[in-house]
């Protein structure tokens, strides 16, 4: 093979195990369908394969798949042609005759192509004889003495191992080789060829804000437009700044720069607008389309990202675009300032202070995912919500969930937000599941305790039953950080959560909430956020009805509604649910005076009688 130090990553790591006779049969998986950049081309992975890397090494080089058969890109003069090789539609025949030039000829290479349809996964039961006996002739050719002894190799390329027989994966004398998704020298490299005229920091950055895109769509995204339309555009928009912002600037705009093809921006202003300043439209026009062009790619990128996940991970993420910060989250001042500064120091790269995870507990209304939406929105991250990746098929489960963490690996620069934790990692023990629950959570605490993934990737788990999550799931170095979410524990809680919520709803009122303390904020002492949202908001609705919907609530209706509210509420459940999260607080700066007093062992005496009381209650 090929010894150009130029070779990515993966094909050095296949040519030092080929020449170290570890295999002759080799599987390529993963980023298959890229592009690959070499000496300044753009290859993909079959060209690659067949004009670099095989191609001073090996006298003959045959392709093939099941739709377009076998293709010859070099050949010995003593390797026949055959008809079955050629023309034979039956896959079994066109191994046969691979086998045959395998077997005869030296220096020879294989590429099979989708070779997850050649050898597919499934219960060899289900399967029809073709497949069946395609897996057993691979397997055959892995520990055939012709292919090693004659120097010959075969490469199957596949996109998703899971889909190959698993026959061959697990067979010792088959190698596989992962093609992963560009690194941050690749990504720079294609952003370089896609645009030579990129300066170094755009090169840098779009190397960066590109993690988990494939290296042929930082080039379609890059590369700029022909040179006309991007004149049109330069000139549409010059145009567009001398005519103003009138309501038909923009159309007006197009129909000119069709019209005025061809001439200086010098001219253009003599007949459009002969008074006009003569520099302030060229300067802004330049900016502008400069700033245009670099915000256009930004929003492609973003866009290209958002396709990844859905893409990828159909049905078992969902894409998260917060429309709210924290200026609409009420009390809790000290939780802000925390999570502020980590927002801060993920956007600023100080990793050492961005913790691996965080937990969020505590009971159901204190508003944990909407302080978990409003931190996003304050990191600026891309953010993903877990849906449910579980799923009733063998092996599908830890499938899915593999799907999950690879392209959140890919994508980096991601928040995971995984609501009601306890029932998405499942139970601990793997009873009755086949031991699936402890296969996965296994993965995840794997994946999770990965401290290059700090400050890329941040988990943020939520639940109210911290007893349910595994104990190893929340030690420090995966969940670092655990913040306690408790109903308002007095007056002026309520009240700075009232006028939030007023603030989110966009309530008509110039009440202040402080001057009817003893109608409103004492009565819901000890309420959730969402309670405390129901009050408001039927103190809006018994407004309209008095007056019509436009009219201000008035003191008398915040009143009304609190001493009317009747929630429905297990009281010692949730007053367990409240310990169970100041058990599992990280520090006591963030309890309320209430609980910061207590002791340990009058935290764990009560938490025993409660658990006793409570039995099985969710």
């Amino acid at each position: 093979m090929s010894e150009s130090p130029l070779l990515p990553p993966w094909a050095e790591d296949l040519r030092r195990r080929y020449l170290r006779g570890e295999a002759s049969l080799f599987v390529l998986h993963g980023n298959v369908y890229d592009s690959v950049l070499h000496s300044g081309q753009i290859l993909s992975l079959t060209e690659f394969l067949t004009g670099v890397l095989l191609k001073e090494s090996r006298e003959t080089i045959v392709v093939y798949n099941v739709a377009t058969g076998a293709r010859f890109s070099k050949r010995a003069a003593e390797v026949v042609i055959t008809e079955e090789l050629l023309l034979a539609p039956e896959k079994d025949r066109s191994l046969a005759a691979l086998e045959s030039v395998l077997s005869t000829s030296s220096k020879a290479a294989v590429i099979l192509e989708y070779a997850e349809t050649i050898a597919p996964a499934g219960d060899p039961n289900f399967q029809a004889d073709t497949d069946r006996a395609s897996i057993v002739t691979l397997h055959r050719w892995s520990s055939l003495p012709e292919i090693e002894r004659r120097d010959n190799i075969v490469l199957l390329v596949t996109e998703n191992l899971s889909e190959l027989s698993p026959k061959l994966v697990s067979n010792p004398k088959v190698a596989v080789v992962e093609v992963p998704m560009p690194d941050v020298e690749t990504r720079k490299h294609a952003a370089s060829v896609a645009n030579p005229k990129l300066a170094d920091r755009d090169v840098t950055r779009y190397a960066e804000i590109t993690a988990g895109l494939k290296a042929v769509q930082i080039i379609s995204i890059l590369t700029p437009p022909p040179v006309a339309e991007e004149e049109t555009r330069e000139r549409e928009e010059f145009i567009r700044q001398i005519l103003g912002a009138g309501s038909d600037a923009a159309e007006r705009a197009r129909k000119l720069a069709q019209l005025t093809s061809g001439m200086s921006q010098e001219d253009i202003k003599k007949l459009i607008a002969p008074d006009a300043d003569p520099s302030a439209a060229e300067t802004e026009a330049g900016e502008t389309a400069q700033e245009r062009a670099r915000k256009e790619a930004d929003r492609l990128i973003a866009r290209r990202k958002r396709e990844i996940l859905e893409r990828e991970c159909f049905g078992l993420v969902e894409f998260v675009e917060p429309s709210h910060g924290f200026d609409v989250v009420g009390g809790m001042e000290e939780v802000k300032k925390d999570l502020l500064l980590i927002a801060e120091s993920i956007r600023e790269g100080r990793t050492s202070r961005v913790p691996m995870g965080i937990l969020f507990t505590g009971p159901m209304g204190t508003g944990k995912t909407f302080v978990a939406e409003a931190f996003a929105r304050e990191c600026g991250l891309t953010t993903i919500k877990l849906k449910n990746f579980r799923s009733k098929w063998v092996g599908a489960t830890e499938g899915n969930l593999e799907k999950i963490l690879g392209v959140i690996r890919a994508i980096g620069q991601v928040i995971v937000i995984i609501d009601e934790g306890d029932r998405a990692f499942g139970n601990t023990d793997g009873e009755g599941d086949g031991g699936t629950s402890s296969r996965v959570i296994a993965r995840i605490k794997e994946f999770m305790s990965d401290t290059s993934n700090r400050g890329r990737i941040l988990f943020l788990v939520m639940t109210n039953r911290p007893d349910k999550l595994d104990v190893d799931l929340k030690r420090a170095g995966r969940l670092d950080r655990k913040i306690p979410f408790l109903y308002s524990q007095t007056p002026e809680e309520v009240e700075t959560v009232a006028r939030a919520l007023v603030r989110k709803n966009k309530i008509k009122t110039d009440v202040d909430f402080a001057t009817l303390r003893d109608g409103f904020a004492q009565k819901l002492i000890g309420y959730s956020n969402a309670d405390i949202e129901a009050v408001i908001l039927m103190a809006n609705d018994d407004a309209a009805r008095e007056s019509g919907g436009e009219t201000l609530i008035t003191a008398e209706h915040f009143r009304r509604a609190a001493s009317d509210y009747f929630p429905s509420r297990d009281t010692e459940l949730l007053e367990y649910m409240e310990l169970l999260a100041v058990f599992e607080a990280s520090s006591r700066r963030l309890l309320p005076p209430k609980y910061a007093a207590m002791t340990p062992e009058e935290l764990d005496a009560r938490l025993r009688l409660l658990r006793l009381t409570i039995g099985t209650r969710r």
